[in-house]
């Protein structure tokens, strides 16, 4: 299975969260890499990685990280390919600050900011779908479907009062 997507986590205790994207990759039966990389303590290693990754066959990133959140910009700093940050969520300011880092990007180093937490994983898993989706006809017509589910269960919800 071609593997187009990475997930890069700045730490192992975010798999919780990234577990959302993971999923949503897994029901859509497209291939990804996952791993932990930190902007901060590894950087060498990231940085190595990111620029092997369209030899991989890689087409979009994702990654996720918590506090100072500073892994998707390096991604975005190595790369011209699409990076998704996930801001995690964190103890002391709810991942605010996770989510300020993954968007306060400077002109030039773009990254696509999900929400914060679970909510944002799972969207991002998506958001990455989308952008495959652009030349995978398959993968398009999943999308299509999965959206058109949404649309049929939220009209047939019921509201007792």
């Amino acid at each position: 299975m071609r593997k187009p997507i990475c997930i890069l986590m700045g730490s192992a205790s975010d798999l919780e969260t990234v577990q959302e994207t993971v999923s949503v990759l897994k029901d859509f039966k497209v291939g990804f890499e996952i791993k932990v990389l930190s902007a901060h303590r590894s950087p060498k290693e990231l940085s190595c990685y990111v620029e092997k990754a369209v030899a991989r066959g890689i087409k979009v990133f994702i990654a996720a990280a918590g506090g100072s959140a500073a892994l998707a910009g390096v991604i975005a700093s190595h790369t011209v390919l699409p990076v998704i940050g996930i801001p995690i969520e964190t103890k002391s300011l709810k991942g605010l600050d996770s989510l300020l880092s993954t968007v306060q990007m400077p002109g030039g180093i773009p990254v696509a900011g999900m929400a914060i937490g679970k909510g944002g994983a799972k969207n991002a898993g998506l958001f990455a779908l989308e952008i495959i989706g652009l030349q995978d006809k398959k993968i398009f017509k999943k999308l299509c479907l999965y959206k058109q589910k949404m649309r049929i269960t939220i009209r047939k919800t019921k509201i007792k009062i």
